[in-house]
């Protein structure tokens, strides 16, 4: 009774912290959502545009609801606040579901680990559209096993927000043996997507968010684009840092940086095809639900972003729902990852939006901090990926023929 009053008086104090930071030093940290979140609502209650209905967006079509929902409460208070009532309520909901009658060891480890989580990232954590997504995340692959239908259902929802979720999703259908439960419950939730924006005329418009990330450059921020930084640090000639007014985000400059552009795409497809034949493998030779999939899943969010070309600290968002759901089922082989992801998640606090402007002007001390925590993303990565390499599987008996 008591180590759950605990775990949710935290819950309103770490969220309540977390809700401020977005105040803070000119609102820095909740930029995205005060000004460019509020303005595309504002525009769609004017009826002057529908961003991925009536012109390409750089997201997926749900994600308009989060936003247009703020945008109601906008008119009796202010946006970002209001915006960290809506994800404050959406995990309290996901963390009610893990923490359950907080009888689990495991589980009420994975709340704190949480908590910890949502402290270390900061205020990016929370004024994005990935902290949307965490709470469908969480609670999805928790249902997956008892509740296959719903658990795919929430997958697929928080996937047609922000597409990283699909990592999720494609750990399920392999890791799990109910499939057509997996397939169906997704394939249901995206049929209503899809019908929806066709009705709405946003046909030609349905899937822009995937051509608008196949032709961006590399993001300051992405472990690739570590050693162009530490290429401009050096003073190696074409080796920079600029930035991109289109996409409204930094990105670096260098020696065949066009042929590492176009190369990062099949990269990340094939690393990622590469894991999910590994789990694949692993599910074909009778491994369980609980040895697979939280390594799986973890592997694919982590390649997601080690892989990636783009790299913005709210991606760090992402390494919460596999961390916490792996805890919530095995928690002392995942203790010591879960801890390599808090520092990873505070680190990214200080290179965002600490300081992110002291990376801009290649301060070597700044520039370490970010390389460093690249080099701590692969080396988790690396970790996760042995981890799901020696998955135990059921190996089938051979019997004898007795002569």
């Amino acid at each position: 009774m008591w180590r759950r009053t605990w775990v949710w008086i935290a819950f309103v104090l770490v969220h309540a912290v977390v809700i401020w930071f977005g105040f803070l030093d000119n609102r820095g940290s909740s930029w995205d959502v005060s000004e460019l979140y509020r303005w595309w609502a504002d525009r769609t209650f004017a009826g002057q545009v529908v961003p991925g209905i009536t012109e390409d967006w750089i997201y997926p079509p749900l994600a308009q609801l989060p936003i247009l929902l703020v945008g109601l409460l906008h008119r009796a208070i202010d946006y970002t606040f209001a915006w960290g009532l809506v994800v404050t309520a959406l995990d309290a909901a996901a963390f009610a579901v893990l923490v359950g009658r907080g009888r689990s060891r495991g589980r009420m480890l994975a709340a704190w680990l949480w908590l910890a989580a949502i402290l270390a990232l900061g205020g990016v954590g929370m004024y994005r559209l990935d902290a949307v997504t965490v709470p469908f995340a969480v609670a999805g692959s928790l249902w997956l096993v008892g509740r296959p239908w719903l658990g795919s259902a929430l997958l697929a929802v928080a996937t047609w927000i922000k597409v990283w979720p699909a990592a999720l999703l494609a750990a399920a259908v392999i890791a799990v043996r109910r499939r057509l439960a997996i397939v169906g419950g997704a394939a249901v939730v995206s049929a209503a997507v899809v019908i929806a924006v066709l009705l709405a005329g946003g046909g030609a418009h349905l899937f822009g968010f995937v051509g608008d990330q196949t032709s961006r450059g590399l993001q300051v921020e992405a472990p690739v684009s570590s050693v162009y930084v530490l290429l401009a640090l050096a003073g190696v000639p074409g080796a920079r840092i600029y930035y991109d007014a289109e996409i409204i985000t930094f990105q670096v400059a260098g020696p065949s940086i066009d042929t590492v552009i176009i190369v990062m795409t099949p990269v990340l497809m094939i690393g990622m095809l590469a894991l999910a034949a590994v789990g694949a493998l692993k599910a074909w030779r009778g491994a369980s639900f609980v040895a697979l999939f939280p390594p799986l899943a973890a592997a694919l969010v982590l390649g997601f972003i080690v892989l990636n070309k783009v790299g913005s600290p709210q991606y760090m968002t992402w390494l919460i729902a596999p961390v916490v759901v792996a805890l919530a089922i095995d928690r002392r082989r995942w203790l010591r990852p879960a801890v390599l992801t808090l520092v990873i998640l505070a680190l990214t606090q200080l290179i965002f939006p600490v300081y992110y402007d002291w990376i801009l002007t290649l301060w070597p001390a700044a520039v370490w901090l970010l390389v460093t925590r690249n080099i701590l993303l692969v080396a988790l990565f690396v970790w996760v990926v042995v981890r799901l390499a020696r998955v135990p599987v059921r190996r089938p008996v051979r019997q004898s023929v007795s002569e």
